[in-house]
Parts: C-alpha cells; sequence; structure tokens
C-alpha cells in the first residue's frame, strides 16, 4: 500500500533534451544513437552529390540549362520513393537477410550508390550525358530506397536510451553535415582537382559507411501473418474489387513514369543528324498536367471510389477471409501503400482533401522550380569562384537555414499555425526579386548593404560588396524558405493519421517537389531562351496559387472548428 510520503511524492520531470554539441556528445554515447549520426550522413551526402553539386559539374562542362533542368529529375527518384517502400519494408534480400532486416536494405544502397557514384566519375558528361544522367537516376534510386531503410531503422529502434526525438535530432544533425561534405568541400575540392576526382573520394566515404552499418543494432522481422490483418476483416473491400483499384493507380503510375523517362532519355540522348532535341517547354505543357492527374487525382479518385463501395457494403468480405499466398501478400502490401492512406485521408476531410492536396502542390514551388540551376547561376553567370560560392551556400546558407528553422517553430508557436503557413507562403517568392536584382548586377542590393554599412563590416573581414550581395540574396532565401518547410512539416504532421501516419507524411511530403520537380525542365528552357532576371520574376507569382489554396484550407479548417464548438454535448 502505497503511503502518504509516496503519494505526496512529485513527479520526476525528464531532462531538457540535448542541443549543438551537446546533442553530438550525446549521440556519441549511445550506439543507437551514434549509428543514427552515420546514418544521417549516409542519406544526405548522395542527395547534395546527385541532386546539388552534380549540376555544378555539368554547368562547368557547358551543358545548356534546358538538359540540366531535364537532368534534375532524378529527384522524381525521392518523390516517388514511397511507390516501391513495400519493397524495401517487408521484402528480405537473399544472403544480406541474415545481417538484420533494414541494415541488409541500408548496406545494398550504400554500395549500389557507391559504384554509382563510381560510375559517374568513369563517364564524361560533356560526350555522355544520356548516360551519365541514367547512371545518376539509379544511384538517386538507391538513395531515396536507403532512406526508406533508414527511416524504418529510425523507428524501429527507438527506446527509453534513445528516444524517437533524440534520433530525429542526430539524424538531421548527420545530415546537414553530409550537406557541408557533399556541397561546399566538394566545391573546395572541386577548385583544386578534377570533378571525377572529387566524385572518386565522395564514393570512398559512401562505401567506408558501410562498416558502421555492418555493426549496427537491427530489430527483428515480424511474422506476415500480422502483416494488414484489416483488409481480411468483414468490411473490408473483397480481394478482386483490391486487385482491380490497384491495377488502375498502378498503370496510372506506369505511364506517368514511362512518360517521364523516355522523354528525358530522348532530351538527354544524342539526335538523329539534322534533328532537334524536343522542346521541353512542348512536353511540359502537353504531358506536365497529365502526369500530375496520374500521379495524384486517379490515385485519389480511386481511394475515394473505394470509400463509396464500402460505405454502401458493396463488394465487401462478409466474413474474414483467411486466404493467403504470395501474390495476395504482394497485392495487400501495394494496397496498404498506394491506396489505403489515400482512402482514409479522403473519408476524414471528405472534400477538402482537394484543397489539401492543392495546398502541397503549390507550397514553396517558387524555390522548388529553380534549386538546380542555383550553381550554373552562381558559377556560370554571375562567375563566382567555387569557394566563394562553397562558403556562401553550403556553410553561411546552411546556418541561415537553422535560423529560418528556428524562426518557423517559434513562429509556430506563438501566432498559430495557418498564419505561420502563409508567412511561408508569401515570403520564398519575394526573394526571386532579389536574384532577378543579383542576375542585373545587384543595384537595390548594393544600395541597402551602403545604407546600412555592410560594405565596410565586409572590407573590415577582407572582403567586398560583391561577395556581400550574394550572402544578403542566400541570407534571404535560406532563411525564408527554412521558415516554410518548417511551417509545412508542421502542417503535414498534424493532418496525418496515426494508423497511416508514416505512409501518409511520406507520400503528402513527396507531392511538396513533384510541380515543382517537373517545371524545372521548362524553366531551365526560359533561363536559356529569356535570361534568368525574367524568369525569376516570372516564377514569384506562384505564390499566388500557394496563397489562395492555404486561405481557402484555412477557412475550410476554421469553418470545421466553429461547427465542432457548436455541437453540444448530449
Amino acid at each position: 500500500m502505497a503511503t502518504t510520503a509516496d503519494a505526496a511524492a512529485p513527479t520526476p520531470v525528464p531532462p531538457p533534451r540535448p542541443k549543438g554539441w551537446r546533442l553530438l556528445r550525446a549521440a556519441l554515447q549511445s550506439r543507437k544513437a551514434a549509428t543514427m549520426l552515420a546514418f544521417g550522413f549516409s542519406s544526405g551526402l548522395p542527395f547534395a552529390l546527385l541532386v546539388g553539386t552534380l549540376t555544378a559539374w555539368l554547368g562547368e562542362v557547358g551543358i545548356k540549362l534546358a538538359a540540366i533542368g531535364v537532368f534534375s529529375w532524378i529527384g522524381l527518384s525521392y518523390s516517388f520513393k514511397f511507390l516501391w517502400s513495400p519493397i524495401v519494408d517487408r521484402v528480405p534480400l537473399p544472403l544480406l537477410e541474415r545481417l538484420g532486416r533494414r541494415k541488409s536494405w541500408i548496406l545494398l544502397c550504400q554500395m549500389v550508390i557507391a559504384v554509382g557514384l563510381l560510375g559517374i566519375v568513369a563517364t564524361d558528361p560533356a560526350s555522355q550525358i544520356g548516360r551519365f544522367a541514367l547512371i545518376a537516376f539509379f544511384a538517386a534510386i538507391a538513395s531515396a530506397s536507403q532512406d526508406i531503410a533508414i527511416d524504418a531503422w529510425r523507428i524501429d529502434n527507438a527506446d527509453e536510451s534513445a528516444p524517437i526525438e533524440l534520433l530525429s535530432a542526430v539524424n538531421q544533425f548527420g545530415y546537414r553535415t553530409a550537406s557541408i561534405v557533399g556541397g561546399a568541400l566538394a566545391l573546395f575540392m572541386a577548385g583544386t582537382m578534377s570533378w571525377p576526382h572529387v566524385y572518386m573520394v565522395m564514393a570512398g566515404i559512401m562505401a567506408a559507411l558501410g562498416l558502421v552499418t555492418l555493426s549496427a543494432p537491427d530489430t527483428p522481422r515480424p511474422l506476415a501473418s500480422k502483416l494488414h490483418a484489416a483488409l481480411a476483416d468483414p468490411g473490408a473491400l473483397a480481394p478482386k474489387w483490391r486487385a482491380l483499384c490497384l491495377a488502375v493507380v498502378g498503370m496510372s503510375w506506369g505511364w506517368a513514369i514511362w512518360r517521364i523517362v523516355s522523354f528525358a532519355l530522348s532530351m538527354l540522348g544524342e539526335a538523329a543528324p539534322g534533328a532537334a532535341k524536343p522542346s521541353v517547354s512542348d512536353f511540359t505543357k502537353a504531358y506536365g498536367p497529365l502526369i500530375i492527374l496520374a500521379t495524384v487525382f486517379v490515385p485519389l479518385g480511386v481511394a475515394t471510389l473505394t470509400n463509396w463501395l464500402k460505405t454502401r457494403g458493396t463488394y465487401v468480405l462478409s466474413a474474414h477471409d483467411d486466404t493467403h499466398s504470395v501474390p495476395r501478400t504482394a497485392a495487400n502490401h501495394l494496397y496498404s501503400a498506394l491506396v489505403d492512406p489515400l482512402a482514409e485521408l479522403s473519408r476524414r476531410l471528405g472534400g477538402g482533401v482537394l484543397i489539401v492536396i492543392g495546398f502541397i502542390l503549390t507550397y514553396a514551388i517558387c524555390y522548388n522550380i529553380w534549386a538546380s540551376f542555383a550553381y550554373p547561376f552562381y558559377l556560370e553567370e554571375l562567375k563566382y569562384s567555387k569557394d566563394e560560392v562553397a562558403f556562401a551556400s553550403k556553410i553561411f546558407g546552411i546556418f541561415m537555414t537553422m535560423i529560418g528553422i528556428s524562426l518557423g517553430g517559434y513562429l509556430f508557436a506563438r501566432i498559430g499555425r495557418f498564419p505561420t503557413v502563409l508567412i511561408g507562403a508569401v515570403l520564398p517568392p519575394l526573394g526571386n526579386f532579389l536574384y532577378a536584382d543579383l542576375a542585373e548586377g545587384g543595384r537595390n542590393i548594393d544600395a541597402f548593404a551602403r545604407f546600412f554599412r555592410l560594405d565596410m563590416l565586409a572590407l573590415q573581414f577582407g572582403s567586398d560588396l560583391r561577395m556581400v550581395r550574394l550572402l544578403l540574396a542566400i541570407c534571404y532565401e535560406n532563411i525564408s524558405t527554412g521558415l516554410a518547410l518548417t511551417a509545412f512539416v508542421a502542417y503535414v504532421s498534424s493532418i496525418v493519421s496515426k494508423q497511416y501516419g508514416a505512409i501518409q507524411y511520406a507520400l503528402l511530403s513527396s507531392l511538396l517537389s513533384l510541380v515543382g520537380t517537373l517545371g524545372r525542365g521548362v524553366t531551365g528552357e526560359a533561363f536559356d531562351t529569356y535570361g534568368y532576371a525574367p524568369v525569376f520574376r516570372w516564377t514569384a507569382a506562384t505564390a499566388l496559387v500557394s496563397v489562395v489554396f492555404v486561405l481557402a484550407e484555412w477557412a475550410r479548417v476554421s469553418r470545421n472548428e466553429r461547427r465542432a464548438k457548436s455541437v453540444v454535448p448530449g
């Protein structure tokens, strides 16, 4: 029996989570957290090398911006990774499975990435851009697959000694460090050695990370009989109708991927003598809306149909289904990844799901649509050196991003969810006007710098006004996009269900870059045709679409909250 003293004893307050270098020290004192630090680095390095730094190499060898825009479509592998997430999550690898359910996939992906980087080294982008892009694409697929396995490892291995909050923070620490290594350090190295040698060093680092993977802890694989049990319960859609819905979604996705890949190969491959390269602008106008329809709205329509059938009790199971087979299990995996999460979201949000999808597709589009051209813009158009860009973009810029992330978290807690999301929709596009001014010589940025005596401050550090204008533009962009992406992550995290949390979050967050990535091809062609400054100003107009969707979603949620308050419990 508890004593009075026991009852009165205060509940122990958990210690605050460490930050900064204390976070790093805490990580190194725990095997799981130290492994997570290495995994975060392993996740961030290939992304920095394949989606960012590689464009600096392409710009240096004279690849046109339209081709660089199409090349950047390899980033769609990160947007589409949820398509094959069931395979990474559920399928045991021959021979490697004995290493662990997550470790086996992580190690395989690390080795494929390392081989891919070496394949890039052995290929000349100036004369073999098609082969170069194909190798980079397979390396990006391996990188996205590694991210799936690492995210699952983090969730599986979290416990009292290494809570999920600590592992997530350590993961970001490793990821940001890799961004500096794959960005700033790679550019510094490229100033003193060739690009192939730089990527050879990075391939060696990637292979060395496999040693960490071999020593990492792992969790046992659950019994297959426990997976997707709800699909066999009475009231669930009958298997043959699930298969039909899955076939429609699969064909829709397959067509979209085939169109993107086939056009990219025709654009990056060798044209026939006398034949013109296909137009990125024509392709985007003709197929861009259809690709979005096929990858977003067809699956959403199928998910809505399944809800309607289940509500009516049509084509559903009347009794528990005990049938087990390899094809049935595989179909259940895919159905749970592609249809079920959208069905739950559509059932819960109703018609508001269209506003949510529109909001996600257009939010941060202004940044996503031109991010792949940053290095060619800084290096080839503005003629900054690799060392200058490395410092401004990947060292100074990352610190500014951290400030933006902190500011976004503060505003979210201080002024609320939707005011912060709205600010995040408005601020980043305004930065395009700074870049337009930078492209035209930076007259307005220079006036700002002189007014606040930043030019004199730069002289004290041995720099000049030219460097100040680049730092000011990057400062604004990284703070505003850091704020915007923090608001986006917090908002999407708040609308996913606990039942489908991981899959829904992966699905919805992947849509953030879909429109922007598809638009990079036409943006690159526009840069080639009209120059940087006009295109920067035109793309700033995308903020108007994003703001409309944010306001519509704000009104929808506010209306639902008022209705909930007006309901008096009986």
